[in-house]
């Protein structure tokens, strides 16, 4: 199947204003700025659905795009962004842990890090929250465009190291020369295989 709609859906701001379906979902989550929105762009071949803000922890919401009507992938608030309340990024760390915790739609959790950037103590909390909740995580390393090959090799042993998951896969990433995106599909696919779920994505081509 190629994707033929992808849309935006809706936005919640707890579990009552999630979509009242049972339609699988993939989540990505991530620091503030670490590129999730021109991620999904660059996954759904679409140049504008999300869009990207040059000030991090602007999205406070968990955002929905439909894709085909067969499945969601969804955009959680991005964590760790500094330069606001703590009373905000309280909140979005209930958002996200609620959600985690909750929804039964939820198959996989895709977790973001910066491969030019060791992770911080916040996306140490992130993988254990992940793996706390049942799910193996699908971890991506973004901005792969920045670094040469053996960089990013580097960067990667160094991600897995601090993240305490030596010999798990890190996809390297970027929405510039969308490096990674059909790497990222083929662990999509070997999900909803393992689930049991009648999806499979082909490859996709840019649009507007």
């Amino acid at each position: 199947m190629k994707i033929k709609i992808s849309k935006f859906v809706g936005s919640a701001a707890g579990k009552n204003q999630y979509p009242d379906d049972d339609l699988p979902e993939l989540a990505i989550v991530g620091r503030s700025n670490v590129g999730k929105s021109s991620l999904i762009n660059m996954l759904l071949g679409r140049r504008n659905l999300v869009k990207t803000s040059s000030t991090p922890g602007k999205t406070q919401l968990i955002n929905f795009f439909s894709v085909d009507g067969l499945f969601r992938i969804v955009d959680l608030p991005g964590y760790g962004f500094a330069n606001v309340s703590k009373q905000v990024r309280n909140s979005w760390g209930k958002l996200i842990g609620e959600y985690l915790g909750t929804r039964k739609n939820l198959v996989e959790v895709v977790m973001l890090v910066d491969i030019r950037h060791k992770p911080t103590q916040d996306d140490i909390k992130m993988i254990e929250w992940i793996k706390a909740s049942g799910f193996n995580g699908v971890l991506a390393a973004t901005k792969g465009d920045k670094l040469g090959r053996q960089r990013q090799r580097q960067s990667c042993a160094e991600i897995s190291d601090a993240l305490g998951v030596q010999g798990e896969a890190i996809t390297v990433t970027s929405a510039d020369s969308r490096q990674g995106k059909y790497e990222l599909w083929d662990r999509f696919n070997a999900i909803f295989e393992e689930k049991q779920l009648n999806i499979h994505i082909e490859r996709q081509v840019q649009c507007e």
